[in-house]
C-alpha cells in the first residue's frame, strides 16, 4: 500500500477513535443511579464575570452512592454554585450548611429509566453517524487518490479496510451502547 492510502487509512481509524471517546464522555453524563462527580460536569458557575466549570472553582466528590459533596474553594462561591447547579436543571437540590453543598442523588424511577436509555441510544446513533460520515470522507479520499494514478488495487485494498474499520467501531459503538443500557436499567 501507498504511503498516501495508508495516511488515508490511518487518519479515519484517528477520527473513529475520537468518536468512540466522544460517545463515552457523553455516555459518563448520564447518570446511571449512582452518584459522580462527573453528573456535574457540563455546569457552570459565575466566578468573578466568567462562566467557569464547577471543578475549577470547588472539589467535587462522592462520599458514597447517594450523595454528591460540592466543597468550595472560597466560601463567596456557596450561592452561586447552589444557583448553577439549579440552573442546570439536573434534577438535583443542592442541600447548602454554610460549608459545604451537599446534593442527595434520587435513585431513578422506571420511567425515567427508559427516558435515559433513549438519550443514550440518540448518543450512541449520533455516534454511528459520525463514524459513517469519517468513513464517507476517507472513501471520497481514495477516490481522489485513484484518480492521482494511485493502482486500483491498492484502492480495492483501501476501501476494503476502510469498511472493515467502520465495521469495527460500528460494532464498538453497539457494545458500550449495550453496557450503558444494562448499566441504566440496573437497580
Amino acid at each position: 500500500m501507498t504511503e498516501e492510502c495508508e495516511f488515508c487509512l490511518e487518519e479515519a481509524q484517528e477520527g473513529m477513535e475520537n468518536a468512540l471517546v466522544h460517545l463515552d464522555r457523553e455516555f459518563q453524563k448520564i447518570r446511571a443511579g449512582k452518584a459522580t462527580p462527573s453528573m456535574l460536569d457540563g455546569v457552570k458557575v459565575d466566578y468573578y464575570g466568567t462562566m467557569t466549570a464547577i471543578d475549577k472553582v470547588a472539589n467535587v466528590n462522592t462520599p458514597d452512592a447517594r450523595q454528591i459533596v460540592v466543597h468550595p474553594w472560597e466560601k463567596a462561591m456557596l450561592v452561586p454554585l447552589e444557583k448553577a447547579i439549579m440552573a442546570a436543571n439536573l434534577g438535583f437540590n443542592p442541600q447548602n450548611n454554610g460549608e459545604i453543598l451537599r446534593i442527595a442523588v434520587p435513585p431513578l424511577t422506571e420511567a425515567r429509566r427508559k427516558d435515559l436509555v433513549k438519550k443514550a441510544k440518540q448518543e450512541s446513533e449520533s455516534g454511528k453517524v459520525g463514524i459513517r460520515n469519517i468513513r464517507r470522507a476517507a472513501m471520497e479520499t481514495s477516490k481522489t487518490l485513484k484518480k492521482d494514478g494511485t493502482p486500483e488495487d491498492m484502492i480495492k485494498k483501501l476501501e476494503e479496510d476502510i469498511q472493515k474499520l467502520t465495521d469495527t467501531y460500528i460494532d464498538k459503538i453497539d457494545k458500550l451502547f449495550d453496557a450503558k443500557e444494562k448499566d441504566i436499567m440496573t437497580v
